[in-house]
């Protein structure tokens, strides 16, 4: 039987993605990125940083402290056989406890390792977090 590929869809990377942050796993994390020097990663109020070297730095730095216990909701997704595009609402807990949300925007592509991330953008949103468009329903 072969053993099951790692990250066999974006899907499973993203969640991975997820998970490393709420663990404050660097290594797990860094393992989800592709190959390629030319990665980028964007946080919140930040600069653009490219290639591995950078964006381990920056998720050591923010990690240092523990996990962020980010929980990504109202997923939109676009994809073909080797991309796919996410968007989602990150709701975080803020220092004072009051709830908060980003805006993320994560690429994947389709490498012979499975699926990994080429850029992972969040953004900070003003006001509450949106209410999920699909949850309503219309008779």
């Amino acid at each position: 039987m072969a053993k099951k590929q790692l990250n066999g869809s974006a899907a499973e990377c993203e969640a991975a993605f997820y998970d490393a942050l709420n663990r404050a796993d660097v290594d797990a994390l860094m393992a989800l990125w592709a190959d390629d020097d030319e990665i980028v990663c964007v946080h919140p109020g930040g600069g653009r940083l490219i290639g591995h070297g950078a964006i381990r730095a920056s998720w050591s730095t923010i990690l240092e402290h523990g996990g962020l216990h980010i929980v990504p909701t109202q997923l939109h997704e676009t994809h073909n056989l080797m991309s796919s595009v996410h968007t989602v609402i990150e709701g975080v807990a803020a220092a004072a406890g009051e709830p908060a949300h980003l805006i993320a925007t994560n690429v994947y592509v389709k490498t012979p390792k499975g699926w990994r991330i080429v850029l992972h953008h969040a953004s900070v949103a003003a006001g509450p977090a949106p209410a999920d468009p699909r949850a309503a329903v219309l008779h």
